[in-house]
């Protein structure tokens, strides 16, 4: 009998647990550790911050359905990992305080044969001096709480604006180093048009902020994509769309602090600036959780599991940009110190960023972290647990699945204004995600074919239908795992 343990319970930490249950027989033990007592479809949010969906319609309560699917769950945080156990605990256990009930406050040695790292990022807020969800006039969509939030502060200025008064809206990246930039192009995009569905567009100036060397860079370095007929690059697309809808720009920003209806911000130029605004979204930086691990001793060995993020089979020496390579990323998402705990979805530490690397005069690093949200996470989550079941199976530690962000494809459709008739969609789809310069010299690194762009109806229409696919599969309803990751 074998126990896998599974840290977080969000897109990668849940489609891990599934398909554990569904492959291994009942005397395995799946179990999920996870401070939230919701799942929550994140893509869903953006809906939620403006007002079109609530947050009930993208989330379920976990308890129910992992006691139904026999997955045992434990509504707790983990707090420190240690690999080889302790002098009095023989076997590997991660240490996690539990955050509710009864057991409020207390800690448990969680033991395992196997550990799946899913903890995704922790939103780092604090990174930025002043930003903070609901403070300041800035607001956030990482969460449903935080949608709410957004929601409830922008159905005020709309109101306002109804009455007469002319606002600022101010939407993009809160750090030099942000990633999700697609989150918060998605977001833009729905507010301006809820702002036309009211009626009140002609009453807001709407500017995009982003850590973005180019419009369209989505922490991929940007993309050559087929359009129709034609061949357009990612920025021409998205400066088309804003200047369509008249949205200003600010790129290659590194946001440092935030104060009540201003922002502050360095550009490329080493200048420093300030915004006003009377509505704010923005996207933190996303930083890994600072856990602590430890060895039989009680020797510090954080090192050989973290270096921000969870160490896995990535390269990652440093070198120069210009060596680089798509093989530095990683394909099992396994540790190499300890082979029995991988960490899929954004729980790994990317070798290097995908977006080129720059400075401001000042020295200032302002470069969009790499994203790992959404399919890359379902697909390294589903490959994850598929090795740690053929290990259970048949006793080998060989990695016969395996999946880098350098061959694989993701499909993001963004959506750009909510509706049954009226609603809009951006869909792309970029293969690799990390582009591959050798095998697509002539391409930006990608396949074209399999790179496209478009933009519609169609687009929401689909977005809508992932929303109440995922939310099926989510739900381990019948032949939920025919819906692919």
């Amino acid at each position: 009998m074998s126990k896998i343990v599974v840290l977080g319970a969000g897109i990668a930490g849940h489609v891990a647990a599934s398909h554990l249950r569904r492959k291994l027989s009942k005397e395995h033990e799946v179990v999920v550790v996870s401070p939230n007592s919701n799942y929550q479809w994140i893509p869903s949010n953006i809906w939620v911050g403006i007002g079109r969906m609530k947050p009930k319609d993208i989330l379920f309560p976990l308890a129910p359905l992992y006691k139904k699917k026999q997955i045992d769950y434990k509504q707790a945080k983990a707090i420190s990992f240690h690999p080889e156990g302790d002098n009095n605990e023989p076997r590997p256990y991660v240490l996690a305080e539990y955050v509710d009930g009864d057991e409020k406050g207390t800690t448990e040695k969680v033991t395992y044969d196997y550990l799946i790292n899913a903890t995704g990022p922790k939103l780092n807020f604090e990174g930025t001096e002043g930003l903070s969800p609901g403070k300041n006039k800035a607001h956030s969509v990482c969460t449903y709480t935080h949608a709410q939030e957004a929601w409830i502060a922008l159905e005020g200025l709309i109101k306002q604006m109804k009455e007469g008064k002319k606002i600022k809206i101010l939407i993009g990246t809160g750090h030099a180093k942000s990633t999700c930039q697609g989150a918060a192009f998605e977001y833009i995009l729905n507010v301006e048009q809820e702002l036309r569905r009211h009626k009140v567009r002609d009453m807001a100036e709407i500017t995009w902020i982003s850590n973005e060397y180019h419009l369209g860079d989505f922490g991929m370095d940007g993309m050559l994509m087929s359009y129709g007929s034609n061949i357009m690059k990612s920025n021409e697309m998205v400066e088309m769309i804003f200047e369509d809808r008249g949205i200003n720009w600010i790129l290659g920003a590194a946001v440092n602090k935030v104060e009540d209806g201003l922002v502050h911000y360095e550009n490329l130029d080493g200048d420093h600036k300030q915004k006003t605004y009377d509505f704010a979204m923005l996207i933190p930086a996303f930083s890994g959780h600072g856990f602590k691990a430890y060895n039989k001793e009680g020797a510090d060995i954080t090192d050989k599991l973290f270096r921000g993020f969870m160490i896995v089979d990535a390269d990652y020496t440093p070198k120069p940009y210009e060596e680089w390579s798509v093989q530095d990323w990683p394909e099992t998402y396994q540790n190499p110190s300890y082979p029995n705990i991988f960490a899929p979805g954004i729980a790994f530490a990317p070798p290097h960023s995908i977006s080129k690397p720059r400075k401001s005069k000042n020295g200032t690093d302002i470069t969009p972290a790499p994203p790992r949200t959404g399919m890359p996470s379902g697909i390294t989550a589903k490959l994850v647990a598929d090795n740690i079941i053929d290990m259970i199976k048949h006793s080998s530690n060989k990695m016969h699945h395996k999946g880098s962000m350098g061959n694989m494809g993701a499909a993001c459709i963004a959506s750009a204004g909510f509706g049954m008739t009226k609603g809009s969609g951006v869909s792309i789809t970029t293969f690799p995600i990390v582009p591959d310069y050798n095998k697509y010299p002539d391409t930006q690194g990608r396949k074209l074919g399999k790179t496209f762009g478009t933009i519609g109806l169609a687009g929401h229409w689909l977005k809508l239908a992932l929303h109440y696919a995922f939310i099926y599969k989510a739900k381990m309803k019948p032949f939920w795992w025919l819906i692919p990751e």
